[in-house]
């Protein structure tokens, strides 16, 4: 389990392919804290440590197919920053909200607005009985935790302030590209009880 709480940004160095299954090598400040088998979340997408070079710091991660089409995996490329976290330590400060690190959508980001000290970002994702978003609530954009406002059945808007604009991905984030969402958990299994009651459409509809 994640918290949505970005430890560091790490740089994408290499991609190899090898079949269907696509290799990361990424760069980080903690990579020499990493060990195999270890789960991080990178851009919001829980992935498991295959490799590590202390020397070099840096760490390998393997995405499959159905990943690399469910994410925005296929679009990273060496030198693309990404948002890291580790899992939540047992007794560890919960300072987000509960991230299982599993990508439900991507959106793309419509604009971002300057607001002379902080950023207003725009996105659009498909619609669906349990991608929803409600006003002041949380939501996962890349593996971040933020308050989603001005929200619709396929839209919503998130602040940033400086400090996450500068230590996360999100200063490199423009227009047209496309993001890695996870909705509230809590909200998800809100949604799949009223489905199973009948009172909503199912997420199978």
């Amino acid at each position: 389990m994640f918290t949505g709480i970005i430890e560091a940004v790490g740089t994408v160095v290499t991609v190899a392919s090898e079949g269907t299954n696509r290799h990361f090598t990424i760069q980080s400040p903690f990579a020499s804290e990493l060990k195999i088998d270890q789960s991080v979340a990178h851009d919001g997408v829980c992935l498991t440590v295959v490799a590590v070079d202390v020397a070099a710091g840096t760490h390998v991660v393997t995405a499959i197919d159905e990943t690399l089409k469910k994410t925005n995996l296929g679009q990273w490329q060496p030198g693309r920053h990404l948002n890291l976290e580790r899992c939540l330590a047992a007794g560890g400060r919960f300072d987000g909200h509960i991230v299982q690190g599993h990508v439900d959508a991507t959106a793309e980001c419509l604009r971002v607005e300057d607001q002379n000290g902080s950023w207003l970002f725009r996105f659009r994702h498909a619609a669906g009985p349990q991608r929803l978003t409600v006003e002041k609530g949380s939501i996962t954009v890349n593996g971040v935790s933020l308050t989603c406002f001005n929200s619709t059945p396929d839209e919503f808007s998130v602040a940033i302030i400086p400090y996450t604009y500068e230590h996360t991905g999100f200063h490199q984030l423009q227009a047209g590209e496309r993001v890695n969402l996870e909705f509230d958990i809590v909200g998800k299994y809100v949604a799949k009880l009223l489905a199973s009651q009948g009172l909503i459409a199912s997420a199978e509809a």
